[in-house]
């Protein structure tokens, strides 16, 4: 069992920065992959960033890449969204998930079905 809790969320100015945090419970959070998901009002929960368990490997969205950088912190059971250049149609609550699943086609890892575990989500809005 892995609990996932994020923070970090909170309002900003278009063009501004924020840093999400999503902290795991268990001793085995770095066997793990992790992913970042959002849902806007009215929208479904749509695929952000993953980062393989190593952190070696990392996959993004089209529209967040050169924007945001995934990482993790195996030592610290904490997985990382740093989002740059922020703008209004970021604003969603922001998840992420972690999957046992390991070696998953680019299509996989950006389905929600293939994640085990899920944080509650933390609030980011971007104000224009």
């Amino acid at each position: 069992q892995v609990q996932l809790v994020e923070s970090g969320g909170g309002l900003v100015q278009a063009g501004g920065s924020l840093r999400l945090s999503c902290a795991a419970s268990g001793r085995t959070f770095s066997s793990y992959g992790m992913g970042w998901f959002r849902q806007a009002p009215g929208k479904e929960r749509e695929f952000v960033a993953h980062i393989s368990w190593s952190g070696g490997s990392t996959y993004y969205a089209d529209s967040v890449k050169g924007r945001f950088t995934i990482s993790r912190d195996n030592a610290k059971n904490t997985v990382y969204l740093q989002m740059n250049s922020l703008k209004p149609e970021d604003t969603a609550v922001y998840y992420c998930a972690a999957t046992r699943q390991s070696s998953l086609s680019d299509y996989a890892r950006r389905s929600r079905s293939v994640y085990d575990y899920w944080g509650q989500g933390t609030q980011v809005t971007v104000s224009s």
